[in-house]
């Protein structure tokens, strides 16, 4: 049984071997030979001269034994050297039977009139099978339904949707030519009266000679009926050129009833922009470079279709084609770069291809791989070679087909170079070294000119950057598609992980966020709690200072009046003698004898040196009832009438 990582060197040759992208499909194959590689292969690949013996101790049955023992170690070896030469990411294509594929989901937006309806359906299904859903809900019958919008030619009823090699999501529309457009309801607004007319457009096909009488609500617009004509003459948009629209015309947005068209009808022409070699070869003379081969002969068979010679279609000399490089050598900045890259892009196969990102190759990798994992997208780097006759087909046939161009902005960042000057080749081969790996690098090296243009498909893999298959430029648009939406299958199911993955990080970081916000808010409190009553001890710490010198204060005064109260006369002495008794709030009683003459003031400071200021409290008599604390402190004891004994009573005011 094979460990861990001979499987993966096992799996890894094997995928180069067969050509086999799928890994499940793989893994399944090389379980059902129990990881015997050579045993898998067959299985696969059938060999003419017989079956290859397993060097992992398989035994070859004797029907299929060799005649010469050298001859099956040398195709033993040479299978093994063709399987580790091969690069993993250029599988050789076998001739093996094509693996049942699970069924893919596709999605249509269908529009009619002013409905949109959407149905799913699976890629095993007919375009019929779309039709019969519409009939139930549009009340049109089928014969009576054409449904338009597809990237491809002919379409009937009985095409499979899995041999368009549509994208997940597409936009279709129906016309009912034989159906009578029904009324619409009068609006007030003149912007609605204007739009509820039809409009009759005769076109004439220049190339085939023939007239077609369409009509078209107010509100179609000139770019939408642009369309419609692609699906009635195979010209694309981007290659028809028309004649006689008003002059009032200055962009496809505008509507019909906008136009200033000719009522009841207006004719217009359409034909097919000439390509690039027709308009020069008045001008210029070219040499014809004539490639003899079969197979890139079938392959090139409808370039026509496309608008492109034969001369555009080989490569003729850059001369005669080009008027400067797409892109400047020893380019200091590769955002200035790519800028004039898009610029000559666009001038040699028009305005309608993938965009391309203006920066530097860092800046890009930021863009598709290091932000959110929801917002993540596969990069396609398309590296471009004007001295490959592969360059103006692979250009103006696949990378700039409507298919391939909404499905690279939907699910993938292109970023482009071009590797015509060895200055920038290097330049950009050092960029793949750094970001990609010397392995990668070593790849792109080793590519002929005549194997450009190559477009890198790369997913962002955590901490590295994993190159998920090197397209070269003799491929088709069916293969390109399949292989770009092998690719994103890949990258979705890594996407979900990352989603998941980011997810619970979030998660963990939002449950650690919330703790250390719980930990703060309690830290305050505590700090809160204490300076709060790190404040009430102050405070009471003044109070009870500020209570302890009033008392302070107080027993110095009373110790001060006591000092200088006149001594307590006799009863027997030759003055009369006033005795005072003085009831206290408490209920106790101190008592003194004063002289007849002595003055008021002299009492209230006794009463003051037992600690009952007049300031604080009432000195009642109560015959009558009065405040002696009132009467004038010079008033003698005798004008008082305290004469010859009283009891006070002392009272605290309010």
């Amino acid at each position: 049984m094979a460990s861990s990582m001979d499987r993966e060197i096992i799996l890894a040759d094997f995928q180069a071997c067969t050509g086999i992208e799928n890994i499940d499909e793989a893994i399944t194959l090389l379980e059902q030979n129990n990881w015997d590689l050579v045993a898998a292969i067959n299985g696969v690949i059938p060999q003419e001269n017989g079956i290859l013996r397993s060097e992992f101790g398989g035994e070859a049955s004797p029907d299929a034994a060799f005649t010469a023992a050298g001859h099956h170690t040398t195709t033993t070896s040479s299978i093994s050297a063709s399987c580790s030469s091969q690069s993993a990411f250029h599988p050789v294509l076998s001739s093996r039977s094509i693996t049942e594929r699970l069924p893919r989901m596709l999605d249509f937006r269908v529009e009619y009139r002013d409905r949109i309806i959407d149905v799913v359906l699976e890629d095993s299904c007919t375009v019929g099978d779309i039709k019969q859903i519409l009939e139930s809900e549009l009340k049109i019958p089928t014969s009576k339904m054409q449904l338009k919008g597809w990237k491809v030619g002919d379409v009937t009823d009985s095409t499979v949707l899995r041999t368009l090699h549509l994208p997940k999501n597409s936009c279709l529309y129906v016309l009912t030519p034989d159906l009578a457009v029904p009324p619409v309801p009068c609006q007030n607004s003149a912007l609605q009266e204007s739009l509820d007319p039809n409009f009759m457009l005769i076109i004439t096909h220049r190339e085939a000679q023939r007239d077609y009488t369409l009509n078209f609500p107010g509100s179609k617009t000139i770019q939408e009926v642009k369309r419609n004509v692609y699906d009635l003459t195979s010209i694309p948009v981007r290659h028809q050129v028309w004649e006689g629209w008003p002059q009032s015309v200055r962009d496809d947005s505008m509507t019909l009833a906008s136009a200033g068209l000719d009522m009841p009808c207006h004719h217009v022409a359409v034909s097919r922009r000439s390509s690039p070699t027709e308009t020069r070869e008045h001008s210029e003379e070219c040499t014809d470079v004539h490639m003899v081969s079969d197979s890139e002969g079938d392959d090139f068979e409808d370039a026509s279709e496309f608008g492109v010679d034969d001369g555009e279609l080989f490569g003729m000399s850059s001369s005669c084609l080009r008027k400067s490089s797409m892109m400047p050598e020893n380019a200091e900045n590769e955002g200035d770069a790519l800028l004039q890259f898009t610029a000559e892009f666009s001038s040699r196969y028009g305005e309608c291809h993938p965009v391309f990102l203006i920066g530097s190759l860092e800046a890009t990798l930021q863009e598709a791989f290091f932000g959110k994992a929801r917002d993540r997208k596969l990069l396609a780097i398309y590296l471009h070679h004007d001295d490959s006759v592969l360059t103006n087909v692979f250009c103006s046939q696949m990378l700039c087909a409507e298919s391939i161009i909404s499905y690279l902005s939907q699910n993938f960042i292109t970023w482009a170079w071009d590797m015509t000057k060895e200055a920038n080749r290097a330049r950009f081969l050092t960029m793949c070294t750094r970001h990609f790996g010397s392995v990668v690098a070593q790849t792109v090296r080793t590519q002929e000119t005549d194997q450009y243009p190559l477009l890198l498909i790369i997913m962002g893999k955590r901490s590295s950057n994993e190159v998920l298959n090197v397209i070269q430029g003799n491929t088709t648009v069916d293969e390109l598609m399949m292989r770009l939406m092998a690719a994103v299958d890949i990258f979705t199911a890594q996407q979900q992980e990352d989603i998941k993955d980011e997810d619970e990080r979030e998660a963990r970081e939002s449950v650690k966020r919330e703790q250390d916000e719980a930990y703060r808010l309690s830290l305050e409190a505590d700090r809160a709690k204490r300076e709060a009553h790190e404040r009430e001890m102050a405070e009471q710490f003044r109070l009870e200072q500020r209570k302890k010198e009033e008392e302070e204060e107080q027993e110095a005064i009373r110790l001060s009046l006591e000092q200088a109260l006149p001594p307590e006369p006799s009863e027997e002495g030759p003055e009369p003698v006033s005795k005072l008794r003085i009831r206290t709030p408490s209920g106790e009683f101190f008592e003194r004898r004063f002289l007849g003459s002595t003055r008021l003031q002299v009492v209230f400071d006794f009463v003051a040196s037992k600690g009952f200021p007049c300031e604080q409290f009432k000195l009642l008599s109560t015959f009558p009832r009065r405040d002696v604390a009132q009467l004038n402190p010079n008033t003698t004891i005798m004008d008082a009438k305290l004469y010859p004994q009283e009891t006070l009573f002392l009272e605290a005011k309010e």
